[in-house]
This record gives C-alpha cells, sequence and structure tokens, in this order.
C-alpha cells in the first residue's frame, strides 16, 4: 500500500486530493513540520529535502507534489487522471501538470514578496504573465484538457485555491472562481479537505 507522508496546510493538499481521486486505499503519515519532525533522519530518508509530501510505494520512494501525481496517475491507469503515452493530450497534460510549480509557485512569491525579478532571467517570465496565461487557458475550461479532468487540474486547482481562495496572494480573476468552485465542487476535493482539517 502506497504511504503519503503529509502535513495540513502545506503542498501536501495536491498530493491529498490526488490520492483520493484514484479510489486506491494509502496510508497517510502525519509529519508534523510544527514540531521539525520534516528535519528527522528518519523522514531525510524518504525526503532528503526535508519538505511535505513524499510518498513511498514499497521500494520507490519520491517527493514533489507534481511528481507524485504524475507517478500516482500512472500507477492506477483506471482512474483516467492522464492521458496515456502516445494520446496527443499528454502534451498539454505534461504543460499544465509542471506549470504549477515551474510557474505558478514562484509567480506567488514574487507576488507575495515584492521583489521585483528581470522577466527574461527568471524561469517563470513574470507574474503577469503566468496570471495572464493561466486566465486565458481556463476561460476555455471546464478543465485544461477541455472535457476531461485530469491530474493536471489537481496541481493547478490546487495551487489556485491555495493562492486565491484561502491566502489572497493570487488577484482573483472570474475564471479563477468559476475553475476553483469547479475544483472544490469535487467530492475527492472535499474528503482530501476534511482530511487537511483534521
Amino acid at each position: 500500500m502506497m504511504k503519503l507522508y503529509w502535513s495540513p496546510r502545506t503542498r501536501s493538499f495536491t498530493a491529498l486530493w490526488l490520492m483520493e481521486e484514484t479510489g486506491q486505499p494509502y496510508e497517510r503519515v502525519l509529519i508534523d513540520i510544527s514540531t521539525g519532525a520534516q528535519r528527522t533522519p528518519e523522514y531525510l530518508a524518504i525526503n532528503p529535502m526535508g519538505k511535505v509530501p513524499a510518498l513511498q510505494d514499497g521500494t520507490a520512494t519520491l517527493g514533489e507534489a507534481a511528481a507524485i501525481c504524475a507517478y500516482v496517475a500512472e500507477r492506477f491507469p483506471d482512474a483516467k487522471l492522464a492521458p496515456p503515452a502516445g494520446d496527443p493530450a499528454r502534451a498539454k497534460y505534461l504543460y499544465w501538470l509542471f506549470f504549477g510549480p515551474s510557474c505558478i509557485e514562484p509567480a506567488i512569491v514574487q507576488l507575495a514578496t515584492k521583489i521585483e525579478m528581470n522577466p527574461v532571467a527568471a524561469g517563470w517570465g513574470d507574474a503577469d504573465r503566468v496570471i495572464d496565461v493561466l486566465d486565458a487557458a481556463l476561460q476555455k475550461g471546464p478543465w485544461l484538457l477541455g472535457e476531461n479532468f485530469s491530474a493536471a487540474d489537481i496541481v493547478i486547482g490546487a495551487g489556485l485555491n491555495f493562492g486565491v481562495r484561502l491566502f489572497k496572494m493570487i488577484p482573483s480573476r472570474p475564471s479563477f472562481d468559476d475553475y476553483i468552485a469547479r475544483c472544490t465542487a469535487r467530492p475527492a476535493f472535499q474528503r482530501a479537505e476534511k482530511i487537511a482539517a483534521g
């Protein structure tokens, strides 16, 4: 059985929601980051970065929420959370799956800290462009791949829920509000939110 190492109010929510979407049994292992549990030698053996989430699947261990989403979506193809290899939709899926950590998360940091970055030097460009690109994609809806919900929606939806709805770090837009409403209406999202709330 897969073990998900997680902590509330962190990127762990992405992996928690993903696991709930699969419908497969898994074990949750709470890592209390307020006590420094993520820096114990035992946990660092699982994730040397000392961050949550992390996932163990037999002898396979990995961290990073988007990587966990990619891995689990492929392990459970019946959950239909990823287009199969060879499907043309896979290119768009991979793009959005990694847009979250490579563009949205740095943009949130840029907005929150008000750090000025040269958009040519910054790997994500700039926060305004990230928000505009995401806004344009979400206006097409209902999901990033059109009618098909995927793990990319979990990564982006969890990020927007965190950045717009919970912490108001990203300015709201109608497309964001509508998309977040569709995400939060999903039963798996609601189960994950209930677990995360304790």
